[in-house]
């Protein structure tokens, strides 16, 4: 079930000349040339600043065995880490093997309308969906993954245009794909791994094709590349594909992509920085970063093995979101489905809790800016974000203190001119000025029915500075 090898490089050469478009074909020179110096200079469409969160599915074939991880192949047949070897051993025969896993992912269950649905209530802006991971199985029939696909094996499903379609048709979030350039066991993958990568025949009939269907077929907003395999961007041809991303293709005005293009560019050249997964530096960086993490702390597939104490809390998913915002960050939170495509309990409610946390609190989010201070100095837990142009400073905090009283030692207030208020709340509340720098604030006096949410709260400054 694994693709057959490919005769040389000749045909697929001709198959990837014939895939791109001719140079310049817009009219005029193109505006970006295939170098990091040039790339790197293109502006990153400002649509995604303003989003804030998005949300990340990982679905695969890994989802069927649904232990451990979703790196479940490489630990049970190359690292041979015991756990993942006794698992195979005592629940499936001794001659099963992981494509044996392909027809088990049924997405039986699987309903893209609903999955939209659940992302929009989400109050998330974008999705990520993993079009195809390491283990190489596509969730859109791809010419360049025969019989390793959704459409041909499992579900005989084109999974990608069936979400692309939903959330297009019933959500404001931007539809994007992460995709993996390398693929473990891929025959010619391991070739061009043992030239040390010297022969390119993996990228040039494999991923490089795959890539521009992808994009042209489905048009993503997001392209989220993973896994370069220990291969340097030249092995991957990454600064031809991304010029001809920027110039030609019928995403070049809206698109963002991440840093991960070969061995090297992370956190150093792309469009956003994701610099390593779970990435959050508690500090303002100057360059936009998005911090891709997870609900399940351990995994990003969904694991049957998983424990009520393995997932985040909504009150620790909060604190995410506030922080990586307050530092100029996205934060594009994961959820794991299971083989048969439902959305587990748990990871539903907590997409529904961060939804309802952002009806009050969405202002202090999305569009938004970095302020000059990103969390308070005297009050711990304190983040803030602005709008310059609305003169409008949020101060987010997530514990309310027992006192009733707010200390903000930040924020330079001017009598008779700033005017604070609790979101959810709308009231103007009473604040006094601190000795030295910043104020106090009297909070009001709520039952827990009467407060505007929970988890979290934010503070509108009006006339700070």
């Amino acid at each position: 079930m694994r693709p057959p090898k490919l005769p040389g490089p000749a045909l697929p050469l001709l198959i990837l000349v014939l895939l791109l478009p001719p140079p310049g074909s817009a009219g005029g020179p193109a505006p970006f040339d295939p170098t990091w110096e040039s790339l790197d200079a293109r502006q990153l469409p400002a649509w995604f600043d303003k989003a804030k969160f998005g949300i990340f599915i990982h679905w695969g074939v890994f989802s069927v065995p649904s232990f451990g991880s979703e790196w479940f192949w490489w630990y049970w047949q190359k690292e041979k880490i015991p756990a993942y070897v006794d698992f195979m051993k005592n629940n499936y025969p001794p001659d099963f093997t992981y494509e044996d896993f392909g027809p088990l992912f049924t997405a039986k269950f699987f309903d893209a309308n609903q999955w939209a649905d659940i992302l929009q209530a989400s109050g998330a802006k974008y999705v990520v969906l993993t079009s195809k991971h390491h283990e190489g199985f596509t969730l859109w029939g791809s010419e360049y993954s025969w019989n390793w696909n959704a459409v041909d094996v499992g579900p005989k499903r084109d999974i990608i245009k069936e979400l692309a379609v939903a959330v297009r048709n019933r959500t404001d979030l931007r539809f994007g794909l992460y995709y993996s350039l390398f693929e473990w066991f891929h025959p010619l993958f391991l070739e061009d791994e043992s030239s040390l990568f010297q022969k390119r025949q993996y990228p040039v009939s494999k991923m490089l094709p795959e890539l521009y269907e992808l994009v042209n077929k489905y048009q993503p907003e997001v392209l989220w590349a993973d896994g370069d395999g220990g291969a340097p961007d030249t092995y991957w041809k990454s600064l031809d594909f991304l010029a001809w991303l920027y110039n030609e293709s019928p995403v070049r005005d809206t698109v963002v992509t991440n840093d991960r293009w070969g061995a090297g560019s992370i956190c150093k050249h792309g469009g956003y920085y994701t610099c390593s997964d779970r990435y959050n530096p508690g500090h303002l960086l100057p360059h936009k970063w998005e911090n891709c993490m997870t609900i399940d702390k351990f995994s990003w597939g969904y694991r049957r093995n998983a424990g009520i104490a393995d997932y985040l809390t909504i009150e620790e998913l909060v604190k995410q979101l506030v922080q990586t915002v307050s530092c100029g960050g996205n934060l594009l939170m994961n959820i794991g489905p299971t083989q048969d495509g439902t959305i587990s309990a748990i990871f539903k409610e907590r997409l529904k809790q961060m939804g309802i946390w952002l009806k009050v609190n969405g202002e202090a989010i999305y569009e938004t800016y970095a302020w000059r201070s990103q969390n308070d100095t005297v009050t711990p837990d304190v983040w803030y974000t602005s709008k310059p142009k609305d003169k409008l400073v949020y101060a987010m905090f997530l514990k309310w203190p027992i006192s009733g009283q707010l200390f903000l030692a930040q924020p330079k207030a001017t009598l008779g001119a700033t005017k604070v208020k609790l979101l959810g709340h709308g009231q103007p509340l009473h604040w006094t000025p601190l000795k030295e720098n910043g104020i106090k604030v009297d909070l009001p006096q709520l039952t827990i029915h009467q407060m505007p949410c929970q988890w979290g709260w934010a503070l509108a400054l009006t006339n700070v500075t």
